[in-house]
């Protein structure tokens, strides 16, 4: 038979099977387990032994889908190697036909078997399907770590302690011949707990309170508590071996004996498709949106009211970190929101890039006092922001929440060191927030237009997706005796706690939180996925109510019963910018056109009906307070907020012509008598500098300030008819005599009336806080092309067949051993008869290699080559070729 003639042998290792694997093949295992690129391996025998090593593997398996992990527990406590056939009865049951009994297994076990492979967590045929040892050892049964299948250990296994003519009599009384060692005695126990036929005949003979227990144990846990002295019942199945003991008072139901009640089964449910995403209610799309794009706008203007109210430095950054309770609470009553949600737009802003703490100072018009505390305050990408269009602006938003890892939803809770957990402090990134978000939404956007999801449903298929980690199972008590169980009962071989039983886990906080945080930020409208998020997420075009689902993997079975496609991954980040272009383009219509009026009211008062342009907005909101916002934002005129406009630098004249220009109403009597009364009233007195001085042409006024009791703290004295001279500062004058009713104006050294504003206070440039990566990133698609050929290279250096030269005692495992002269002699040989060569190698840093070549010439003590390591012509220096072998013709 010839060579292409032979058929290919089984691999007898991990390395042999991802030897036989295409380039496509490597790379779609580089891409599933980024962390075994990092460094990239030497040669496919490394890379199999990381794939193995336990981190690797523990990180693998929580990566799974809850059904490819039932199959991996599954062939955990099947024979090694496992045939489909035996994987697929563990799996599906047998209908005692010999055939699967469910379908919908049969239909999924070839994609979770892919899986499987792929990740490297299995290798070998059909024929012959090894799970690699480091899973086996970490999903297998055993008493520290129950498996979610409810299993507990083989007949051998259990019986590895127990003594010769124990078994011996096990063997006997289950009616089968004595054998001349233990081996045999449990092999031969071991086949009868395994024959269908011989079983049914034992479990036939038992007494019903036998098979009670029995029925008790076999879903798992499978460890039981007897008593010294064990009832009939126990007594029976423990003299045939069906229950054996593990250590004193306690028994176990062997694996095989579980096995053969549950028809087969590992699972109790088989979990072969995921749960579906169920609709609470359908909403019409145009309801959906614009209910969306409305919470967007008051995303925008929290996030814009947020910065503003810190306009002039915010809350001072606690020594651990973070904001202080007292400031959360003051910030989320000044947002008039709770302080959970205050939370969220505190850490939004901050993740986008417009908050920072300031390092100590930061930057401000003013000069600030040396030793100024650490606060926080808007960046200087904030005034950028401000100046973008709404729908721009918002998705700057939406796409930095998509992107943080920062979960303000943890934010009053506790650390691993009982440490409380505050807002823009540490100890708020998890990793798979990201992930978790994109997935919340991607589920959405399959679901048809307009519809919002239960929650119920989407928190069941993220489990199904990523499985949590189960409880440890312990025993129960085998009998109604006084001793109770040592553990928690089982859970049926799902190996998740059901919703809402013992809290929920990590990711389940993290999609609850989505949902919540997608409402208020505009992404879903109504719960439902608006067409600007759908977008944001680059999600297809989206499908009516009427469209089938489309054909996949088990095309023939019902819709809710067919195999689970794979999850779309989240966006690179230039998809996420081309996304976020696409949403702000579908959102920007949707938006209120922001107005250049206001409704005067004869009560003092002015009525925004809608957002306003920002001019007039910062204008009002100087001259006004806001008395309340919503749909429309009502402002009210005080002499106080008409004195804020005045010391801004505006006349009454300018007021009054501010409001005529941008009223739809006339200007009301009261409104236009109060700003100039407090005109008139403005300025007439002067303070500034002496300590402090008041100056007033009106010395009755000066003299009626002198008598007022309240003015007795400013420490007030006449230098003139005109002038007073205080004790306290500017500042404190001013405050004081407002106090008093009246309306100072301050004044500089020379006389002029001081402008005053609010100081704007930014920090030096910041970026956005960096996600923290959940393990190493996935590479792109350049690295690993050249991941797999460094790997395919190194492998060919590795495992090429050489002749031994002469001289070489290393056995054919390390690099070759020449002298110069025959490796001179070597090489020019190869030049002219084309034949590649094994060499070891030394570089100018003093690190040996192997490397396969193939020499083109050899001039001025260098060899030019072919290097098939490195995929490309190199140069090498003889002196530093340490040794060289031709390479074995397979003939030989």
């Amino acid at each position: 038979m010839s060579t292409e003639e032979k058929p290919a042998a089984a691999p007898r290792s991990l390395a042999e099977a991802l030897r036989g694997r295409d380039d496509v093949s490597l790379a779609a295992l580089l891409r599933g387990r980024p962390d075994l690129v990092t460094p990239v391996p030497t040669d496919l025998t490394q890379l199999a032994t990381r794939a193995g090593t336990r981190a690797s593997v523990v990180r693998a398996l929580e990566r799974l889908d809850r059904f490819t992990l039932q199959t991996a527990q599954a062939l955990a406590v099947a024979p090694d190697p496992a045939t489909y056939g035996e994987l697929l009865t563990l799996l599906a049951g047998d209908d005692g036909a010999g055939g699967a009994a469910d379908p919908a297994v049969s239909a999924a076990l070839p994609r979770a078997l892919g899986v499987l492979r792929e990740q490297a967590l299995v290798w070998g045929g059909d024929d012959r399907l090894r799970l690699v040892r480091t899973a086996r050892e970490l999903l297998a049964p055993s008493p520290q770590h129950p498996s979610p299948t409810g299993l507990g250990p083989t007949v051998r296994e259990a019986t590895a302690g127990m003594s010769p003519g124990r078994i011996q009599e096990i063997v006997a009384t289950a009616g089968l011949p004595s054998t001349h060692d233990s081996v045999s005695a449990v092999t031969a126990l071991t086949a009868l707990f395994s024959d269908p036929v011989r079983m049914s005949a034992l479990l036939d003979e038992a007494p019903a309170e036998s098979v009670e227990v029995l029925e008790r144990l076999v879903w798992g846990p499978p460890y039981g508590q007897v008593t010294a002295d064990p009832a009939p019942r126990l007594r029976w199945l423990l003299d045939r071996g069906l229950l054996l003991p593990t250590a004193p008072g306690t028994v176990v139901l062997p694996r095989e004996v579980a096995l053969r009640l549950r028809a087969g089964r590992a699972h109790r449910t088989p979990e072969p498709v995921p749960p579906p995403v169920e609709a609470a209610a359908t909403h019409r799309p145009q309801v959906v949106d614009a209910t969306a794009a409305g919470q967007a706008h008051t995303a925008l203007a929290t996030v814009e009211e947020l910065l503003k109210d810190w306009h002039e430095g915010g809350p001072a950054v606690l020594r651990a970190g973070g904001l202080s309770v007292r400031d959360l609470k003051r910030t989320a009553a000044a947002l008039d929101v709770t302080e959970p949600v205050a939370a969220f737009w505190v850490e939004l802003a901050y993740a986008a890039g417009l908050l920072a703490s300031d390092g100590g100072g930061g930057t401000s018009h003013a000069v600030k006092a040396v030793g100024d505390d650490e606060r926080y305050a808007a960046t200087p990408a904030y005034d950028e922001w401000l100046e973008r269009p709404d729908a721009e602006r918002w998705a700057h938003l939406a796409t930095a929440w998509l992107a943080a890892t920062r979960s303000a939803g943890l934010v009053g809770g506790r650390d691993a060191k009982d440490h409380s957990l505050s807002a823009l402090g540490p100890g708020l990134d998890r990793s798979a927030a990201p992930e978790v978000r994109h997935r919340v939404l991607t589920l959405l956007a399959a679901l048809p237009e307009g519809a919002a999801p239960a929650t119920g449903s989407v928190l069941d298929r993220l489990r199904w997706e990523r499985p949590p980690r189960g409880g440890r199972g312990g025993a129960v008590p085998a009998e109604g005796g006084a001793r109770g169980a040592v553990g928690q009962p089982g859970d049926g071989g799902r190996g998740a706690p059901a919703a809402g039983e013992g809290g929920d886990d990590l990711r389940t906080l993290l999609a609850r939180w989505a949902l919540s945080e997608a409402e208020m930020l505009g992404v879903t409208g109504r719960g439902a996925l608006s067409s600007h998020g759908r977008a944001l997420i680059g999600a297809p075009a989206p499908r009516r109510a009427q469209e089938a689902e489309p054909a996949g993997p088990g095309d023939k079975l019902p819709v809710h019963h067919r195999p689970a496609a794979p999850a779309p991954a989240p966006l690179s980040p230039p998809e996420r910018a081309t996304a976020a272009a696409a949403a702000a383009r579908l959102l920007a219509p949707l938006l209120p056109e922001p107005l250049d009026h206001v409704l005067l009211q004869a009560d003092l008062t002015a009525v925004a009906p809608g957002p306003l342009e920002r001019p007039l907005a910062e204008t009002l909101g100087v001259l006004a307070d806001v008395e309340s916002k919503g749909g429309a934002t009502v402002y009210r005129f005080t002499p106080g907020s008409v004195r804020r406009a005045l010391d801004a630098g505006r006349t009454a004249s300018d007021l009054h012509a501010f409001l005529a220009a941008h009223s739809r109403t006339p200007v009301p009597q009261p409104l236009a008598y109060l700003i100039d009364d407090v005109a008139r009233r403005h300025g007439h007195l002067r303070v500034g500098a002496a300590s402090a001085y008041v100056r007033c042409d009106d010395d009755a006024m000066l003299g009626e300030i002198l008598a007022d009791k309240r003015a007795a703290t400013l420490g007030l004295r006449r230098l003139a008819p005109t002038v007073l001279a205080a004790q306290a500062g500017p500042t404190g004058l001013l405050e004081g005599l407002r106090a008093m009713g009246f309306a100072p104006a301050a004044e500089s050294a020379e006389g002029d009336v001081l402008i005053t504003r609010a100081d704007a206070r930014r920090t030096p440039p910041r970026t956005p806080p960096e996600p923290v990566p959940d393990g190493p990133p996935v590479p792109d698609d350049t690295l690993l092309h050249a991941a797999v050929r460094a790997v395919r290279a190194g492998d060919l250096a590795a495992t090429a067949p050489r002749r031994p030269a002469a001289g070489d005692r290393s056995g054919g495992g390390e690099p070759p051993r020449t002298t110069a002269a025959e490796t001179l002699a070597t090489v020019q040989a190869a030049v002219l008869t084309g034949e590649a060569l094994w060499i070891g190698y030394v570089n100018a840093e003093g690190a040996a290699s192997q490397r396969v070549i193939a020499p083109v010439r050899v001039e001025g003590g260098f060899v030019t080559a072919y290097d098939h390591t490195a995929e490309e012509v190199r140069t090498y220096p003889l002196h530093r070729i340490t040794g060289v072998a031709e390479l074995a013709d397979e003939r030989d």
